[in-house]
């Protein structure tokens, strides 16, 4: 290496923040290494500091030693890690990695090929947005959890990295099956997409809470009381807690739908379809907490909805995600006191995208009658949001999607 590719390499590592006076540090302990291990080490932590799904600084990733496998038509690679021995992750044996590698190559081949029915991928591979990919024994986030996919950042400004598992390749039927893996691998293209894209965020908007007189209530109590008394909680922690507009104010200036009709209306004002999707949630969560059905067959969503779990239900146009809708946990060190005395809360959020349809995996999928999530009635939004709250607002903050994008609109 000449001594302008020294410098490169220094200055590139000094902004990752990985060297001080001559020494890597890690989050798991120093590494102290001279400066000629460093330059002959440099093909293994060009790398280091990328994020998973979650935002958070990943891990140190280590490169295969292969020079990768091409796939006709792509300019991408596909590498192949076998892991380490005493690895947690274990080692990857030779014929299980031939077979994830095929499975791999020959899927990227056919979705090249039907690119036009898979806009995510095609913007991807439009824009070179995608570095390489890896196939390992394992793949995890920082927080230990397992995953099928992980999309991390590399040191190039708008460029990642996918990791596949081939251990959860192989446990979910994968391997040598491309029709099954083609739709799963395309939808990971969303994050591909997403993290490439670091250039515009919303102006975030502060949205006062007062927390102090929250009146959030205990489940056994919710159950206890009256629609007409539920309703009354709901209200005043509308005014208190529970807000109905992202903080982002997304919906600024965009048009909104008819009910029941794919046409769209021009706002009269720039807030006229943020006010709009307002009341619209307003009067479907009034609906889930009044009604007696809704109690019966998605209870966790009422109680959610008055014990504080949730204090965030609004519509967002975020154009750079394919789901209808989504839950979104606070993170732990991010947690709210609520009320008197005071209860400590990790509350949610849950998000409607106003453009997307459902897809047929969703809880609600039926309700929707494949309308855009902006054109459903007070009625079908009732079931919606309902539906989301009772499959996920426990299960996403155990799968390691805690706040992955923070309410962002527009990341």
């Amino acid at each position: 290496m000449d001594d302008s590719g020294i410098k490169r390499f220094l200055k590139m590592i000094d902004c990752l923040g990985l060297v001080s006076k001559g020494r890597f540090w890690f989050k798991n302990g120093l590494l102290t290494l001279s400066l000629v291990g460093v330059l002959s080490g440099f093909a293994v932590g060009a790398h280091a500091a990328e994020a998973d799904h979650s935002g958070e600084p990943g891990r140190v990733l280590h490169q295969p030693s292969e020079s990768g496998h091409p796939i006709p038509g792509l300019l991408f690679r596909v590498f192949v890690d076998r892991g380490a021995e005493g690895a947690a992750g274990g080692v990857l044996g030779e014929a299980e990695a031939n077979e994830a590698l095929q499975t791999v190559r020959n899927t990227f081949s056919y979705l090249n090929r039907q690119r036009q029915h898979h806009p995510r991928f095609d913007e991807a591979v439009s824009k070179d947005m995608l570095e390489r990919v890896i196939v390992q024994p394992v793949v995890r986030n920082h927080e230990g959890k397992i995953f099928l996919f992980l999309v991390v950042r590399t040191v190039d400004a708008g460029r990642v990295r996918l990791l596949i598992s081939a251990s959860v390749m192989k446990e979910n039927g994968y391997l040598g099956q491309v029709d099954r893996f083609a739709p799963i691998l395309a939808r990971e293209f969303q994050w591909v997409v997403s993290k490439a894209e670091t250039g515009y965020k919303s102006k975030l908007v502060s949205v006062q809470r007062d927390l102090q007189h929250a009146e959030i209530t205990a489940d056994k109590d919710i159950r206890s009381l009256s629609g007409k008394e539920r309703v009354r909680l709901l209200q005043q922690l509308f005014r208190t807690y529970l807000r109905t507009v992202d903080d982002f104010r997304s919906l600024e200036g965009q048009s909104y739908y008819e009910v029941g009709s794919t046409n769209v209306v021009a706002p009269s004002q720039p807030d006229s379809t943020t006010k709009l999707y307002d009341m619209r949630v307003r009067e479907a969560l009034q609906k889930i907490v009044r009604e007696p059905i809704f109690l019966e067959r998605t209870p966790r969503a009422v109680t959610s909805l008055l014990n504080g779990a949730i204090w965030n239900v609004t519509f967002v146009n975020i154009e750079q995600r394919d789901w209808a809708t989504r839950t979104r946990v606070l993170p732990e060190e991010k947690a709210v006191t609520v009320g008197q005395p005071g209860t400590l809360i990790q509350p949610s959020a849950i998000l409607i995208n106003l453009h997307r349809i459902s897809s047929s995996d969703d809880p609600f999928y039926a309700e929707t009658r494949q309308l855009p999530m902006g054109a459903l009635s007070p009625d079908q939004l009732a079931l919606v949001i309902a539906k989301e709250i009772q499959h996920n607002i426990v299960e996403k903050s155990q799968t390691g999607h805690v706040a992955q994008d923070a309410l962002s609109a527009s990341q």
